[in-house]
């Protein structure tokens, strides 16, 4: 429909599988109608991105994207050719939303899609970016975890002093450019934090076994394992959303996995028979270990600097992303509008859904 916001959701994982059918498609995981889906207000796009996650695929390795312009590049293509086949969506602004490391791809993908605009190459009205709990600033978030742990109590001091020294390490490797050793000691950091805070769950500090409970493991075999903590708890995360715990990425037709290799892939009718779809693919994880650690400040400057309007919104007890991180970062910011935009009285919010859900 002409004139009607278009969305395009970026996750730090499989946003075809997240952003659908767990948070805000049309429909859920059982295929039931969602009454909450953002399809009500714009038309929706989920991309399965970087190359390599969900049914994307390559046909070798050494195809896979390295860094986040890589997959900006990647994205911005995507636009142009959907653009060129759909000619009405020139008049619907685009909204970039994303989470997680997708906020960070949806820094740079903005940027290239603003510069793409500017430059008469692709013919949309870029409407804004909005980032939830996105990794803007890897150092920041570090930083911050210790302190926001200690300040709930999740931490003692002891491991506070021990959890400090490693991020003062993860700082001091982003400075000088080493960026894989950089993303080597922040895992190392998570899995201190995991082993003394009696399993936190990363993405809710209030909760100390969500992720037995999700997984079935239990905190001395979780932390046994090569997997890198990040990979870890993002699967334990999706697995929690779902509401099905472990049973979630297995290959029953009422799950996930299930109807991704069933009816879903069936009804697309691209699909090659033999790519099974993963949630998550540790070869793309690899590809891009040198990038996850450096920052893109710089280029939410750019966007606020061409005008586009940047949403920045976080959970409270989201520790990966925690908001204590996002106000550092966003403090960084060299936008002229900063100044102004610090004293602005913030109005809180509060909205309910049968019980209370929401506050800001």
């Amino acid at each position: 429909m002409a004139d009607r916001p278009l969305a395009a959701g970026w996750s730090g994982r499989v946003r075809r599988r997240l952003g659908n059918f767990q948070e805000i498609g049309p429909l859920d995981v059982n295929l039931q109608p969602r009454n909450s889906t953002w399809l009500q207000k714009a038309d929706l796009i989920f991309v399965d991105n970087p190359v390599g996650v969900g049914y994307s695929y390559v046909e070798d390795d050494s195809l896979l994207v390295t860094t986040d312009w890589q997959q900006a590049a990647d994205a911005t293509a995507l636009l142009k050719a959907l653009v060129k086949e759909v000619p009405t969506l020139q008049s619907s602004p685009l909204f970039l939303v994303a989470e997680s490391y997708g906020g960070k791809y949806a820094a740079t993908l903005g940027a290239s899609v603003a510069r793409a605009v500017r430059a008469g190459e692709l013919n949309v009205t870029l409407g804004g970016v909005a980032l939830g709990d996105s990794w803007i600033s890897p150092e920041d978030f570090t930083l911050s975890y210790t302190p926001l742990l200690l300040s709930v109590s999740r931490l003692d001091d002891n491991a506070g002093d021990e959890g400090n020294k490693i991020a003062e390490t993860v700082k001091e490797q982003i400075a000088v450019g080493n960026f894989s050793d950089a993303e080597g000691s922040w895992n190392h950091l998570l899995g201190f934090i995991r082993s003394r805070s009696g399993d936190v769950d990363v993405y809710n500090f209030l909760d100390g076994s969500l992720d037995q409970q999700a997984s079935g493991e239990t905190p001395a075999a979780s932390s046994s394992t090569s997997t890198p903590s990040t990979e870890k708890a993002m699967m334990k995360y999706s697995r929690y959303l779902s509401g099905k715990g472990k049973e979630d990425l297995s290959a029953g037709s009422n799950t996930i996995t299930g109807i991704m290799n069933g009816v879903i892939k069936e009804k697309l009718k691209i699909i090659p028979k033999n790519l099974t779809w993963e949630e998550l693919n540790g070869a793309v994880y690899n590809a891009l270990a040198s990038e996850i650690m450096k920052p893109r400040i710089e280029e939410i400057d750019e966007l606020l600097s061409y005008g586009v309007n940047v949403t920045v919104y976080n959970g409270q007890l989201d520790i990966i992303c925690s908001t204590i991180g996002a106000e550092a970062w966003v403090q960084k910011l060299k936008w002229d509008g900063l100044k102004t935009f610090q004293p602005t009285k913030a109005d809180s919010l509060l909205w309910f859904q049968q019980r209370h859900q929401g506050f800001c």
